[in-house]
Formats: structure tokens, sequence, C-alpha cells
């Protein structure tokens, strides 16, 4: 029995023996394939650098509408927010009092010219009779006064009475600029000043088109000097600066417009410059006071070297991508990136139009090592589409 048991532990052992050394035979597991990745070349196109500011919306016009006359309000003639018309009635003041006014000016002017009249014959009467020595020289001069201080007169009753019917005229409140009106300041029946404190009566502004003011640091100012005396940008002073701007809820730059003024001083407190661009409102989305972003070209045109910032790795202060060689070996390339424009990064350096950077699989990849390419491109509405 001990036998049959020590020699069936040896045959097991032996089994053994044998399935190591086959496992010896079969040798080392193949090594794996090179990673596979996507390349593309680095996008190239035309365009323009922009500086953004931010900045508020301004009326082109914005007039606060007083009372230029004292009385009794007649008469609202607007709805409170609508869009009102130059030279649309507003408002009616009670005008009796001044076309009384008018009326006694009226009585003035014809007593005067009826006085002036009287004057003027006595004075050729008088020079009539000078002539057969009748009359002495100082007769024939206090009737040349009077007849003088009743044209005076008649002048001063017709400009009281253009005082009085311009007051008349002022009772009717008109717009003076087309826009939108704000609310009513006063109710009829309310007593308005139109004296050296008039009343308030409401405001009207312009909202097509409008303002958009902001500062530009003196740094950014010397820069667009330099550019413009070089003749690499246009001239903001004369209008030819192209801008585009958007309101706080929206991402697309759909608004454009262009500089209309250039403050002629920097302020020393701020050591800033005010700027202001005239921007259409055909839409009327926009209201002045609201706040919003500009961009000012900040280049001249030039063909830009561009990725998208999803290939661009970061390795402390310094920014990378991965680029193959003609060996298909990955190798890593220190870039200088720009500005964004639509999605995608400007390269100022490190990088030509010819390299084949990686933009897909970079998990996958190191320094040195050898890879198998895709072709892709590079795109602006899709970083990496394989073709």
């Amino acid at each position: 029995m001990k036998r049959a048991i020590t020699t069936v532990f040896a045959t097991a052992l032996l089994l053994v023996g044998c399935d190591e050394a086959g496992d010896g035979q079969t040798g080392d597991a193949a090594p794996a394939p090179p990673p596979v990745v996507t390349v593309a070349t680095p996008l190239v196109e035309e365009i323009i650098d922009w500086d953004e500011f931010t900045g508020r919306f301004e009326a082109t016009e914005d007039v606060i509408v007083r009372a230029r006359v004292t009385g009794y309000v007649d008469e609202v003639h607007f709805t409170d927010g609508e869009m009102v018309e130059q030279g649309q009635l507003l408002f009616t003041i009670d005008p009796r009092t001044y076309q009384a006014d008018v009326a006694a000016a009226r009585a003035a002017v014809s007593s005067a010219d009826a006085a002036r009249r009287l004057a003027s014959d006595e004075l050729e009467r008088l020079e009539g009779l000078t002539l057969g020595r009748t009359v002495t020289q100082a007769q024939l001069d206090q009737a040349q006064q009077a007849r003088d201080a009743a044209n005076a007169a008649v002048d001063a009753a017709r400009a009281q009475l253009a005082r009085s019917e311009l007051d008349v005229e002022f009772t009717q409140v008109k717009s003076p600029i087309s826009g939108r009106i704000s609310d009513s300041r006063v109710d009829v029946g309310d007593l308005v000043i139109g004296d050296a404190n008039p009343t308030e009566l409401t405001r009207v502004v312009t909202v097509n088109p409008v303002y958009f003011s902001f500062d530009l640091s003196e740094r950014d100012f010397l820069g667009y000097q330099r550019s413009r005396n070089t003749g690499e940008m246009a001239n903001a002073r004369d209008g030819l600066v192209v801008v585009e701007v958007q309101l706080s809820d929206e991402t697309e730059w759909g608004r454009a417009g262009a500089i209309d003024f250039v403050d002629n001083v920097v302020d020393d407190g701020t050591g800033t410059i005010r700027l202001r661009a005239v921007i259409p409102n055909d839409d009327d989305a926009i209201t002045p006071g609201l706040f919003g972003r500009l961009r000012l070209p900040g280049s001249p045109r030039y063909e830009a070297i561009m990725l998208p910032d999803t290939v661009i790795l970061s390795d402390q202060s310094r920014k990378i991508v991965f680029v193959l060689d003609e060996n298909n070996v990955v190798q890593p390339r220190l870039i200088r990136p720009g500005p964004r424009d639509q999605g995608m990064r400007v390269i100022r350096e490190g990088l030509s139009p010819d390299d084949r950077v990686i933009i897909s699989g970079l998990m996958r990849v190191q320094p040195g090592i050898t890879v198998t390419p895709e072709e892709g491109q590079v795109t602006r509405d899709q970083a990496a589409m394989p073709q």
C-alpha cells in the first residue's frame, strides 16, 4: 500500500515538472503594438487680434423736459414709456393767463404805433414850417426826440408782444427729440414752475443708435497711437475703426459699430482715456445704462497658427504640445500661446504650419515612444475630426 502511494505521488511530481517545462518552452508574451493617435497640422487662417473692454451703453441724446412757464397742468398727451417723435405734444399748461397777456401786449403795440404816427406827423409839420423860419431849432429838436421816443415805445411794445406769444407757445410742451419717453413726473392739476428752478416734467432718450463708452489704459492707448502713426491701424478719431459689442447675456459678437470719439486728455487719476463707439440698435434690445463688452482690433490682419486648447498641455508655467517626427516618434514642443479667436488658441511661437500635432490620444503617449498615427483635421467646428 505504501509503495502504491509513493508511486502516485512521484507520478504527480513528474506531471507538474512537465507542465513547468512546457510553460518555459512557450517563451515571453508578445510586446504591445504602438498606441494609435490622431495627428493633424495646425489650423492656419487670416485673423485679427481683438482687445476686449467693459463699458456702458448710453443714449446719443438724453433730454430732461422741464416747464418753461408757470401754471397748472391741463393735459398729459402721452403714455408712459412709449416712443415719441420730435415735436410731439406732451403736456398742456393752462394758457389763459398768457393769452390775456398777448391781448394786452397787442393793445399796447397799437397804442404805441398810434403815438408814433402822431409824433411823426408833428415832426413833418414842423419841418415844413422851418422853411418859413417860423419854427425854432429847439422846437424841431424836441419834435425829433418825441418821434424817436415813440419809435422806441413801439419796439418795446412789439418785444413784449413777442415775449407774451412765446409764453403762450411754451404752454404747449413738445418733445425736443425723437426717442423713448419716461413716465410723467406731474399729473393734471399740478402746479409747475418755469422760473430759475423749473419743474421736471419727464425725460426722453434716443434708442437708435446708442453710444458705448469705455476706458482705454495709457499703455494700450500708446500702442494704438504708434500703430496708427506707422499706418498699420486706422485712425480712431476719423471714425474708421470698426468694433463689435455684445450684451451681458450674449455669447456671439453680432453687433458692429465704429469709434466716433476719443477724448483729448488722459485722466490723471486713473491713467485711462475715454473712447466712445456708435452702435446700431435696430432690434431695440439695448437700453441706455446697460453694461456690455466691446472688442477693438488690436492688430492688422495676419496669418495665424491655431490649435484647440484641449491639445495644449501645461508643464508648470510652460505650455507644450506633442508632435511627431518623420519616424512617428513623440516629441514635446514648447510653445507660446496667444489670445483665443472663436474657440481656437493662437500659437505665437513654437509651431510651423507643417508640424504634425497629436490632437487625440494624448493619454496614451509619452515623449520618445513610437506611435501609429491616424490623420485628422483641426477645424473651428470640431477640434479633431478624423478623415
